[in-house]
């Protein structure tokens, strides 16, 4: 079949809306029509290249936060019918793998093929319109009105929620909710930084207010987004790592935070070593934002690791369990105990894109979202 898709050909250039060819969906798949993609800034790195390596190379379809309809349903295919309302996980979840059978589905085998770009079969099922095969960004390739996607990548929600926020638990808001409450395990009492507060950091905002965090401070230096910090839980604001460094006696006593949860948009190793500083005694680090593969090092005395009983912990998806975890975020959001409403600031068509991403560049958006007819 013909549909639309936005397709990235080159590093650093625009994405480009053309028609391309998509096939049908094959043994395990499915043909998904796309309500709603969340603009997350992981596939800006796909433009940038701050995860090549990691990922595939153009060209390629992006989009990884994806909420849709089942059209037609591959040979094999058990746990979804034609009809249903899906959310994508951006790793895939087999059941059946180590990490899987453990409960670290975050971590499944599967999530080998992200770096490939191609179906589980190691073929391609979107071409562009002279033939040429596309890979997707994380194997969903939800920047587009139809997709197929394999049924690991799956999980069927209520057809009563709205599948423009319903996308956005694709990534952003487990990955950061996750962040705080499974990766840092923040604690009622216990006192939280967040440094960047844009579509993850937000949620882990919310994380941490709602596991009982009595000081959330989001640390951003835009004022717009400090402002939206506040109204999803922050109890205090920074507009840099350093500025909060010189508020630790209003925020903790002297004592630094328990948790510390880190969010920025591209890991920097000084700056994670500065935001270290934040944290007291016998504190947690959580790493959650992307580093680029090429930097080798972090500056961060090691010594505070074992006098002073300082953790840092690296956090895929916030450690969630997709399967288990969209469901029950979704009956939080039903109960009025996470916002998702105000979290989508601007919503675009496929063809507003490049200004959606540069409306997320330049600090006006908490998420954009983009919504098909």
């Amino acid at each position: 079949m013909k549909t639309k898709a936005a397709i990235l050909w080159e590093r650093n250039t625009p994405w480009s809306v053309e028609e391309i060819e998509l096939d049908p969906p094959k043994y395990g798949e499915v043909l998904v029509k796309l309500a709603a993609s969340g603009m997350c800034h992981s596939d800006e790195h796909l433009v940038t290249g701050d995860m090549q390596g990691i990922t595939p190379d153009p060209p390629l379809i992006g989009g990884h936060e994806g909420a849709g309809v089942v059209m037609e349903i591959g040979e094999g295919v058990t746990s979804l019918e034609v009809g249903d309302h899906v959310v994508f996980g951006f790793v895939p979840a087999c059941g059946r793998c180590p990490s899987c059978a453990t409960g670290h589905s975050n971590l499944c085998d599967l999530g080998a093929m992200v770096a490939s770009g191609k179906q589980m079969d190691g073929t391609a099922r979107h071409h562009a319109a002279d033939g040429t095969d596309l890979a997707l960004g994380v194997g969903l390739g939800t920047f587009a009105h139809h997709t197929v996607v394999n049924e690991a990548s799956c999980v069927k929600i209520g057809k009563e929620f709205p599948m423009d926020k319903a996308c956005l638990l694709g990534c952003g808001v487990l990955t950061g909710w996750g962040s705080a409450v499974y990766s840092a395990e923040v604690k009622p009492g216990d006192t939280v930084a967040v440094v960047g507060v844009g579509g993850i950091g937000m949620n882990a905002v919310q994380g941490a207010k709602l596991a009982g965090a009595k000081v959330i401070a989001a640390i951003d230096p835009v004022e717009f987004k400090r402002e939206k910090a506040m109204e999803f839980g922050a109890t205090h604001t920074h507009a840099s790592v350093e500025e909060a460094l010189g508020a630790l006696e209003t925020t903790t006593y002297n004592r630094g935070f328990d948790k510390v949860i880190m969010c920025i948009s591209v890991g920097d190793g000084d700056v994670l070593g500065q935001a270290f500083w934040l944290g007291g005694k016998r504190s947690r680090t959580v790493v959650t934002n992307i580093h680029r593969p090429s930097e080798q090092s972090i500056a961060i005395p090691a010594t505070f690791l074992s006098v002073f009983e300082k953790q840092i912990v690296g956090s895929l998806f916030g450690g969630c369990n997709f399967r288990k975890d969209i469901p029950y975020m979704l009956e939080l959001y039903s109960m009025g105990k996470l916002d998702l409403d105000n979290l989508v600031t601007t919503t675009y068509p496929l063809e507003g894109i490049n200004q959606g991403y540069a409306d997320m560049n330049s600090g006006k958006n908490i998420r954009g979202v983009l919504v098909y007819d």
